[in-house]
């Protein structure tokens, strides 16, 4: 009885699967929550609405953890349904998007009960669980077929195309996600580096474009329709990221994001100025999201930041540690194309804030602040976990028939 007992504890246990990943998302939330705290405090002293910010991202992190639980209780099979639900859905969304209200001219948002949506997050995870699918399901002995990667091109090559005109940032860095899963899941050399080649004559056509063209041919182009974000894709590729030989000639209010955050970076040493003692965070345009790494490093000093970039790469090993036990193709690519997701969109985060990449706008996965992109992140974790949790199973039931053989024998 007591036997039977303790296994159906062990069976209903709240947290299950990969131990590692759970601890790094547990740290991840703590320092969310820190930074987050100290980031927004500016906002909350001209609001008057002292603990507002922080208890909401606390909601959205808490609503995030629970989703994470359940959907790591839902066996990795079930995801497939994902692709057939989520892609129309996704798409809709993706041209409603661009019909609402723009906000620094781009329409990303939809606000749903005082909470702001953004469905290209949405359509990431799908976009992702969809190539997993089309991996896995068109192989042959050498690999993927060819017919995959038509059919991977045709679908992601959509779906960014209508992420890119409001938000182009995310739309090549999932489109990048994209290759990386085409390559890990063993799309033909010869098609990937064809598109490969063709990504980076038409990139380089459009940079030269954007980096020479002149202002008034970027008006003109700008009132066409789906580009009318030209002029600010061209201001970040034409940001200076390089400093006057006079410092009296820098101009501290032409570039504020990257300026602050320069000097937050600057200011900090190995352990940094302690939470809550960040003096950027005054004058540093969302602080509290696309260059809260500056505030962590600012803080928590050259340590604490990279603690945070080592969490991430921690996870982009984990998942593919699972992928490696996993049985079948399917969860293997989901895995590591959700992982690839966020660990990618974190590195570019991190470039943006010490300044060796454009900005972006890109969100530093569970520690900005946010709402959608906090609680979808927490899914993306949930189905990681899912497939570790069942991957688990199997090793754990095969050293069991093998110490079963070994006894008997």
């Amino acid at each position: 009885m007591v036997s039977l007992s303790v296994n159906r504890i062990k069976k209903w246990r709240l947290f299950e699967g990969d131990k590692v990943v759970w601890m790094i998302l547990f740290f991840l939330c703590v320092i969310s929550i820190i930074e987050v705290y100290s980031a927004s405090s500016n906002m909350s002293y001209k609001t008057g609405q002292y603990w507002r910010p922080i208890v909401q991202h606390a909601s959205y992190l808490l609503v995030g953890v629970i989703a994470t639980v359940l959907i790591h209780k839902i066996h990795c099979r079930f995801f497939k349904l994902i692709p057939v639900i989520g892609l129309p859905i996704s798409v809709l969304l993706l041209v409603a998007t661009m019909f609402t209200e723009k906000v620094n001219n781009a329409s990303r948002w939809f606000e749903v009960a005082g909470i702001t949506f953004q469905p290209s997050e949405l359509a990431k995870g799908v976009l992702v669980t969809t190539t997993a699918m089309i991996l896995s399901s068109m192989r042959n002995e050498h690999g993927a077929s060819k017919r995959a990667f038509n059919f991977i091109l045709i679908i992601a090559g959509g779906i960014c195309l209508l992420i890119a005109p409001e938000n182009f940032s995310t739309a090549a860095m999932t489109f990048f996600v994209i290759i990386l899963m085409m390559f890990v899941g063993g799309i033909p050399w010869k098609q990937l580096s064809g598109l490969i080649a063709i990504i980076v004559i038409v990139g380089g056509i459009f940079f030269s474009f954007l980096k020479f063209a002149s202002d008034d041919t970027l008006q003109t182009i700008g009132k066409l329709p789906l580009l009318h974000r030209v002029e600010t894709w061209a201001g970040r590729v034409n940001e200076s990221h390089g400093l006057p030989e006079n410092p009296v000639d820098y101009d501290i209010s032409e570039n504020p994001q990257v300026t602050h955050a320069r000097i937050a970076i600057a200011t900090c040493n190995i352990i940094g100025k302690g939470p809550g003692n960040s003096v950027a965070r005054d004058f540093l345009p969302q602080s509290f999201s696309d260059f809260i790494y500056a505030i962590v490093i600012e803080e928590l000093g050259l340590l604490g930041g990279t603690f945070v970039m080592f969490l991430y790469i921690v996870l982009l090993f984990r998942a593919a540690r699972i992928a490696g036990r996993c049985e079948r193709n399917f969860p293997a690519f989901l895995v590591m194309g959700l992982a690839l997701m966020l660990v990618v969109q974190a590195m570019i985060n991190m470039a943006v804030a010490v300044d060796v990449f454009p900005v972006t706008g890109q969100p530093l996965p569970l520690i900005s602040k946010g709402g959608t992109s906090t609680m979808i992140n927490c899914a993306y974790i949930g189905i990681i976990l899912s497939v570790s949790r069942s991957a688990k199973k199997r090793v754990d039931n095969e050293n069991v028939v093998v110490q079963e053989s070994a006894e008997m024998n």
